[in-house]
């Protein structure tokens, strides 16, 4: 990787789009910063349209175009049909987005999802650089209203043959966790999402409170006690599966539930139990970069 040398990303959020210039990757140097909104309502030429919006203001902003960009998207390209899946933006769905947004911005476009965006930026300019290494491999998830991940091997995104590498958010995980929208029953992501902890919480106390606010209560609160070690437990378990599979040096935790510190102190613990190991040395990384990872991750795919 050149370290210093501008790199372009884009990052499709569901409420915007961003546009960033990397100056320097580590310590990170942001050129520029563009935000516009996605409105995703108005469809997937619309979305395209914004794209192309604040990438030409970037060029304008900065003299001069790239040759390639990098952009992380909800869902995921599928590397055989060249068509979106599993995004929860819904006019991606089945769409030639790399082709489309070629041909609209004039250059060669490389896309991930925003797991495997949030895995390289921190694997390259956040967290991982700065408390490990000589880390070769990364697993980066994202905890929140739903449950994804990413992995990084020697600073590079693995995509894999479907283009689902590291969504351990959909294995099996617990029948308890009831239907899941993809059709299988008792994924990781129904439960230990936020979304389905705070079901399990209101399904105790008939209260309906955020993860933030259930995790305040803990000391005199047996429900939310019981809805924190209800994720403790069953996040050691289900991490463990991609220990076993993968045995990362660092797992990187992001979304709004890498908050909670008790997932970087009991969560191991309960992770080592499973392992198939007699100990465990993955290190449990909160990451640095907030919600520019998506942005500086997307830079990062044509950063070689």
């Amino acid at each position: 990787m050149i370290a210093d040398q501008e790199f372009w990303g884009v990052d499709l959020g569901g409420t915007k789009v961003e546009a960033a210039i990397l100056e320097r990757v580590y310590p990170v140097k942001v050129k520029s910063r563009l935000r516009v909104p996605t409105e995703k309502d108005k469809g997937y030429e619309h979305i395209i349209r914004q794209i192309k919006l604040v990438v030409d203001l970037l060029v304008e902003e900065s003299g001069h175009a790239p040759a390639r960009i990098g952009i992380g998207t909800p869902g995921t390209l599928d590397p055989i049909t060249g068509l979106m899946k599993n995004s929860n933006t819904t006019a991606l769905l089945g769409r030639p987005l790399k082709r489309d947004l070629e041909q609209a911005l004039g250059m060669q476009v490389e896309i991930a999802n925003d797991a495997n965006c949030f895995a390289i930026a921190e694997t390259r300019l956040g967290v991982v650089p700065r408390e490990m290494p000589d880390a070769s491999v990364v697993f980066g998830i994202i905890m929140g209203t739903g449950v994804g991940g990413g992995i990084a091997i020697q600073e590079q995104v693995l995509q894999g043959r479907q283009g689902i590498a590291g969504e351990w958010g959909h294995n099996f995980l617990d029948e308890s966790g009831g239907a899941c929208y993809c059709g299988q029953t008792g994924c990781v992501e129904t439960v230990i999402s936020g979304p389905a902890l705070e079901r399990y919480y209101a399904s105790k106390t008939g209260e309906y409170l955020t993860m933030k606010e259930i995790v305040s209560r803990v000391e005199e609160d047996e429900a939310a006690r019981d809805t924190l070690n209800r994720l403790l437990y069953f996040f050691g378990k289900g991490v463990a599966q991609v220990i076993n599979i993968l045995d990362p040096d660092a797992i990187v935790i992001g979304g709004g539930l890498g908050n909670i510190p008790q997932l970087y102190t009991e969560g191991p613990e309960v992770a080592r139990k499973f392992v198939f190991n007699n100990r465990l040395d993955t290190r449990f990384l909160s990451p640095e970069l907030g919600d520019s990872a998506g942005v500086f991750g997307a830079a990062m795919l044509v950063a070689d």
